[in-house]
Order: C-alpha cells, then structure tokens, then sequence
C-alpha cells in the first residue's frame, strides 16, 4: 500500500502532462493545416478582403485574417503592406492584453479586485473609492468622453492621447471628477486603462515595470513582435499602442480560449479568465445599438444581459474578444476551439463582427465539428 500511494497521488500530473503533449501548441511556431476551397471560404474572403477604395479609404479593409483551429494554423491571408512579420499597431485590443498582462501579477498575489486603485497609484488618491476591480469593468465612475476623431473638441481621450494628456496620461484622468459612483454604471473610458497601466508599476514595482509585460506574459508565449510604447511618465500605453504581429496576438486568444492555460503551465488562474469573460453587473444594453458588445473584464462579450439578445446572433453565447479602433479584432470561441485575429483599416463602421464571426463558422464548420 506505501508504494501504490505515491503512484496513485502522481497518476493525476502524468494524465495532464500527456493531455498537454496531446493537444497542439505553437511551440515554437504554429502547425498548419490548410482549409481546402470550398464556396464557404470564398464568401468569407469576398467579405474580408474586397477590392480597395485607395481614394475614399471606406469599406471593409482587412489587413491580416488568421484563423487558429485547436491549436494549429487553419487559415491565413495579408493584404500588402502588412505581411506575416508586421507588428501591427493593435489600438483598443491593448487593453485585453494589458488586462492578461495584469492576470499574471493577479496569481502572483500583487493585488486584488477589491483593492483602491490609489494604494498602488497614488495620484488616484482623489478617488478613493475606485477599486481596481472597477477599472477593468470600465465603471470608475469618472466624467470621461471617449470621443474619437469625429468629435475631437469634447474629447477626453482625443486630449490624452495627443495634446495636454500625453506627458502622463494615468495623471490626466486621474484629474477628471467624479461623474457617478464607482461601479453605478459601465462608461467606455481609456482613461481608466491608462490609469491600470500606471497601477502595475505599483503593483510590481519600479524595476519589474519596464519589462513586465515580456517576463510576465510575452516571453512564455514565445511572443517576440511585441512594441508596447509609453507615455512621458513612462507609463505604457495600455489603452492603445501596442503592437504585435498577428501570429503573436493569436497565441494570446490560444491562451484564453484554453482558460489561462499553455502548455503545462497555468499562467493565468482559471479565476482571472472567469472574471474576464463575466458580464459587468451593472451593464445595460444600449437603447437603439442591439450589437454593442457586453464589457467584461477588460474583455468583450457576447452574452445576452437584461433580457437583450446577445449582441452576435450567429456566434456561441460564450465567444468573447479584444475589440480595437478600425475593427482590429481577436475573437475567442471556446467550445468551436477558435481563435480569429483581424487587422484591419476600416473606416465607414460597415464592418460587422457577426457577419464575420458567421462566415469563419461556415467556412470552418468541418474543423469545428466534435
């Protein structure tokens, strides 16, 4: 009995280390296996990749699709100039890698959702009931307009991001009042970002911060594309300028869509990804936008809150996604075992995510099979 115990204690990690073996890892680089023709492929790329309105730049304008079917290269196609090597400037979707990037420093045991934002960024003091669980939920509280280039005067993050913001950003909206309480209602700030960007360096301390990201995230994922810019105050950007390119992005979806797992090691805790794919609280549909997606943590959802239809009619309740300016997108479906990386350059909002996220099911409906 004293010898069969350790067996029997140890069978558990042998079963989950040839489970990991058995699946399919981009390590060190992704396997593929291409999708033959079919008139399902053929009407996703009439979508995604149209001829070009060089002149009016309007449209649908996709730089790179990639598709990723449990674990391995399913599709792949760049238009010129981008190409497989291009670290391609993400904008809104570095908010979800920043908040991945905090999943780490959260099962390292740096901070905790309740936590007030100002112990770890003390310029936040004048709001000393904002927890950190609040700014990943966007619901600070904060009288924040995130208008973008169709309304610069009024805009918040126009003023952050290019004129009296830009030496320290966190700084900038830290200054903002108080709009309602935290966490009363979900308000689409990149400020708040901004101001977990500024956190981190609180959390980790000073000599961590400048290579955190990379030792905490994008090194174990083999990501080596990754730019991450700063503001003056050496803050990184999170609400907007990271770069990668979109192989790399798509290990971060492979992360994610295995629930914080790779390969052997649990990077994330099954907890923080939980939070991540769980709807606001106090979120309600917006009156006249059925296809807003649900804000999570950090994360983009497709799930159907306050007795509204989810807001992606053709994909899984449960897909989920990054969502950037000019519909940059990486889209996670979990039970399909998907992972979609879209960069692109729209510029008409006639770009639409279900329309998408339909045709990749169709024109992948035999590798998404059980």
């Amino acid at each position: 009995m004293s010898l069969l115990k350790p067996f029997v204690l140890a069978l558990p990690l042998v079963l989950g280390s040839l489970s990991a073996l058995a699946e399919s890892w981009p390590i060190p680089d992704w396997s593929s296996r291409g999708a033959p023709a079919s008139p399902a492929l053929a009407a996703l790329e009439a979508y995604a990749f149209p001829p070009r309105d060089e002149a009016g730049r309007t449209g649908v304008r996709t730089d790179a699709l990639l598709v990723v079917h449990d674990g391995e290269i399913v599709y792949e196609r760049y238009a010129a100039p981008t190409h497989a090597a291009t670290a391609h400037l993400t904008w809104s979707m570095a908010k979800s890698l920043l908040a991945t990037t905090l999943g780490v420093a959260y099962g390292q045991g740096r901070f905790r959702l309740d936590q007030p934002v100002a112990e770890f960024y003390p310029p936040f003091a004048a709001h000393p009931q904002v927890k950190v669980g609040h700014l990943l939920n966007w619901a600070s509280g904060l009288d924040w307009q995130e208008d973008y280039e169709y309304a610069p005067l009024k805009s918040s993050v126009v003023a952050m991001l290019y004129t009296r913001g830009r030496a320290d950003m966190a700084a900038f909206t830290a200054q903002h009042p108080a709009a309602v309480a935290p966490g009363a209602r979900f308000r689409y700030s990149s400020g708040d970002s901004n101001v977990l960007a500024a956190a981190l360096r609180g959390m980790v301390g000073e000599a961590a911060y400048a290579d955190y990201p990379w030792t905490a995230l994008f090194d174990p994922l083999g990501i080596d594309s990754a730019v991450w810019e700063r503001d003056g105050a050496g803050t990184f950007v999170g609400s907007s300028y990271a770069y990668m390119t979109a192989r790399d992005l798509a290990r971060v979806g492979l992360l994610m869509q295995r629930d914080g797992r790779w390969g052997e090691q649990q990077l994330l805790p099954k907890a923080w990804v939980a939070f991540n794919r769980t709807p606001f609280a106090n979120y309600l549909p917006v009156a006249g936008k059925p296809h807003e997606p649900v804000p999570g943590g950090h994360w983009w959802l497709n799930a159907a809150v306050a007795g509204a239809a989810k807001p992606w009619p053709d994909a899984p309740v449960e897909s989920f996604a990054a969502l950037g300016h000019w519909g940059q997108g990486l889209y996670v479906l979990p039970r399909e075992k998907l992972v979609i990386v879209r960069y692109a350059d729209d510029r008409d909002g006639s770009f639409q995510h279900n329309q998408l996220l339909k045709l990749v099911q169709a024109a992948f409906a035999g590798e998404v099979q059980p």
